[in-house]
């Protein structure tokens, strides 16, 4: 997925994929003008680029070649440079603790990761589409060896100051996160660094961890592990809405541990993270400052569109935005509804395109702004959208410059909407995210975004605007 955005932001090439051969990938070549090939297997790469001429080309396949063949560390002295073949083969390779990441497709994912755990290792699942039976029998595993398993479907963690997945760039410090939600921890991870307060571990646990199905295993362990850190002093549960049980037991458990735990998942009638990383702030001593905003030079007016659209690469942000959207505006549409018997036709619409539907064969929406940019396009068209609400995600493993796409789509639906349309950007990072986080804003900021580092401030400047 990096090196298809690395491809496709070199001078001269138009478009790039550079992924497995499976059928969904294949059905992409038409659209970027190149012919299905006729003899190609899931097993194999598949390599697609359009450029504008032989030496653009030239160079993008260079570029290809290098970030394929990345010179990897030297073995140790007097040992041959032979690869494992499996998990447990590597496992055997390395002294003391050790965590294995699996990042297969879904499918193939459960069989990797229990061999990591009979391997003795704790294990991050990165994998989406994965069944929630396999995950219901991971943890079970994992309990029965003392293990933690984080996932699946776990797109951030900070473990012992090393980032793993989408990770925001933040300093050790005293919070200890356990994060049944991705985005939801990149973004508290941020509004505390806006505070001048880090981390010293986020283990996140997959967004099925607080289900009734799954039972909130992982979170009871990572509770754990954090309770035996000396360097953690706060303890701090993320996450959507929990079912009511699992949050009841996980509550009680955490009340008999010795380092103080504040409970913060979402839901109606709860705090927003941005409350929730205030409330932290002061429990540590730590002054609350005024959250980050850029505003344009000519701010747009109220919207006379009806409609809220949201286009939000992270699902826990989706989810709080349509929390505080519903209390204002009534019935909010969403792929990811929070109250998922209610049926609402047209109105206002919030999907996370980061859910397993749009991710299954294609990169992540913080990867690829693809579908975003024509979304953008489309509620530019729409006369009833009034607002369109985006979050922008920062940190490694994101898309290397964002802004830089997406300003110019912003500029171009606000300038063929004039008097109608509004944007407004929920920005998560940190000043040391490679992107350069006011650099990001600063361009958002010119294109005519409102932008805001807080997702709920965002959501409700969003709200108001709406007519």
């Amino acid at each position: 997925m990096q090196i298809s955005a690395a491809l496709a932001g070199t001078a001269g090439v138009e478009r790039a994929l550079v992924a497995m051969a499976t059928e969904l990938n294949l059905d992409l070549l038409p659209d970027l003008g190149i012919e299905r090939p006729t003899a190609a297997s899931p097993n194999d790469l598949l390599v697609a680029v359009v450029a504008r001429d032989g030496q653009s080309l030239a160079t993008a396949l260079d570029m290809l070649e290098r970030e394929l063949t990345g010179a990897s560390p030297p073995p140790p002295s007097g040992e041959a440079a032979v690869s494992p073949r499996t998990t447990a083969t590597a496992a055997r390779s390395v002294a003391g603790p050790a965590l294995a990441l699996v990042s297969t497709p879904g499918r193939y994912a459960f069989v990797e990761a229990m061999d990591a755990l009979d391997a003795g290792l704790s294990v991050m699942v990165f994998s989406d589409n994965v069944p929630i039976d396999q995950e219901v029998r991971l943890k079970r595993a994992a309990s029965e060896r003392d293990l933690l398993v984080m996932g699946p479907d776990c797109g951030t963690a900070v473990v012992g100051g090393v980032g793993l997945g989408f990770a925001n760039v933040v300093r050790p410090g005293p919070v200890g996160l356990v994060a049944a939600s991705g985005t939801g921890a990149q973004h508290v991870m941020s509004l505390l660094a806006a505070g001048g307060v880090g981390v010293s571990h986020c283990l996140g646990v997959g967004g099925r961890d607080l289900s009734e199905v799954v039972g909130g295993r992982s979170t009871r362990a990572a509770l754990a592990v954090l309770d035996g850190d000396r360097s953690t002093e706060l303890i701090v549960v993320l996450g959507k809405p929990p079912a009511p049980s699992v949050a009841a037991e996980l509550a009680a458990y955490a009340s008999t541990l010795d380092t103080p735990v504040v409970f913060a998942p979402l839901g109606p009638d709860r705090p927003d993270l941005t409350a929730v990383a205030a409330d932290v702030l002061t429990r540590l001593g730590a002054e609350v400052p005024d959250w980050p905003s850029w505003t344009p030079l000519h701010p747009t007016p109220r919207a006379p569109g009806r409609y809220l659209r949201g286009l939000f690469s992270g699902g826990t942000l989706c989810v709080e935005a349509q929390i505080i959207a519903a209390a204002k505006l009534g019935p909010v549409r969403s792929n990811v509804p929070v109250q998922p018997d209610a049926t609402v036709e047209g109105g206002h619409l919030l999907l996370d395109l980061g859910a397993d539907e749009y991710t299954v064969g294609r990169p992540h929406p913080m990867i690829d702004l693809g579908p975003r940019l024509a979304l953008i396009a489309a509620a530019a068209a729409d006369p009833d959208v009034g607002v369109v609400l985006l979050d922008v995600v920062l940190g490694h493993g994101a898309h290397p410059d964002p802004a830089g796409d997406l300003a110019p789509a912003i500029a171009a639906a606000l300038s063929g909407a004039p008097d109608r349309l509004a944007v407004v950007v929920s920005l998560v990072g940190t000043p040391d995210d490679p992107q350069g986080l006011t650099r990001q804003a600063g361009l958002l900021c010119d294109a005519g975004a409102s932008v805001y580092l807080s997702n709920a401030e965002a959501t409700r400047r969003a709200v108001e605007a709406v007519r």
